[in-house]
């Protein structure tokens, strides 16, 4: 069976978007037709994103700031009139020992990946409730249940997410919105390599196995479709397929 996707007409925000899933996900929507914007803080990235495909809008935005995450999501629904679809894929992972980790550094981890799901999530769900439309995405990780040396501070978030998230859902869902979590498993993007260096990335490899981005976005295309109607749920992809061989 060979799923396709028409996303004419859906307006859908990507936080992070500018590098790994987000990216993958940001050209395959836009080439199914939808309006795409991408917040991001790496410029660079979101201006090679542009490169590839211009009819993607690119938005500098941290979503720690709360105050900025409520402005431009406001400017996006007075530009394009609403939002259908958001993906939260802002998020950082700093390697560092719990007990060593300096309280501001910790903050910021929480203030991204926690708190700017939370921001972004508060921004979008009012005019998805008054559609009676619309879906929500965030990231969790298999850290979150099995946690990682000097990786706490991330694998906390990520529990957090599908806790906030389950609750979020059920708060919304006489409104048919959704809301959902993806665990994507072990994926090749710059934040993974750069968490992720030698032995670490071996070991991945050797074990759950490394996937693409690209790996990840019939799910993220089918949980954002009108096709799911499933909610407060966690879809998970625990292994990589092996590659071919040549």
């Amino acid at each position: 069976m060979r799923a396709s996707f028409d996303a004419t007409g859906d307006v859908i925000v990507i936080t992070g978007g500018a590098n790994g899933i987000g990216r993958a996900l940001a050209l395959a929507a836009a080439e199914a037709g939808a309006q795409v914007i991408v917040c991001d803080m790496d410029e660079p990235a979101m201006a090679s994103l542009v490169q590839e495909e211009p009819a993607i809008y690119v938005r500098k935005l941290d979503v720690s700031d709360r105050a900025a995450v409520v402005h431009l999501f406001a400017e996006i629904e007075h530009a394009f009139g609403h939002i259908d679809g958001l993906v939260c894929g802002a998020a950082i992972q700093p390697r560092t020992n719990i007990h060593e980790m300096d309280p501001s550094e910790w903050m910021k981890v929480i203030d991204v990946n926690l708190n700017g799901v939370v921001w972004c999530y508060q921004a979008a769900i009012s005019g998805m409730i008054a559609r009676r439309r619309g879906s929500v995405i965030a990231f969790s990780s298999g850290l979150a249940h099995q946690g990682w040396p000097k990786a706490s501070a991330y694998a906390a978030t990520k529990a957090g997410l599908i806790a906030f998230l389950k609750s979020a859902a059920k708060e919304v869902a006489e409104h048919r919105v959704k809301v959902n979590v993806v665990w994507p498993g072990v994926i090749d993007t710059p934040q993974y390599r750069a968490a992720n260096p030698g032995k670490e990335n071996d070991s991945w490899k050797n074990t759950l196995g490394v996937g693409a981005p690209e790996d990840v976005v019939g799910p993220l295309m089918f949980l954002l479709s009108d096709a799911a109607t499933m909610s407060a749920s966690v879809l998970s992809r625990d292994m990589a397929f092996p590659k071919d061989s040549d």
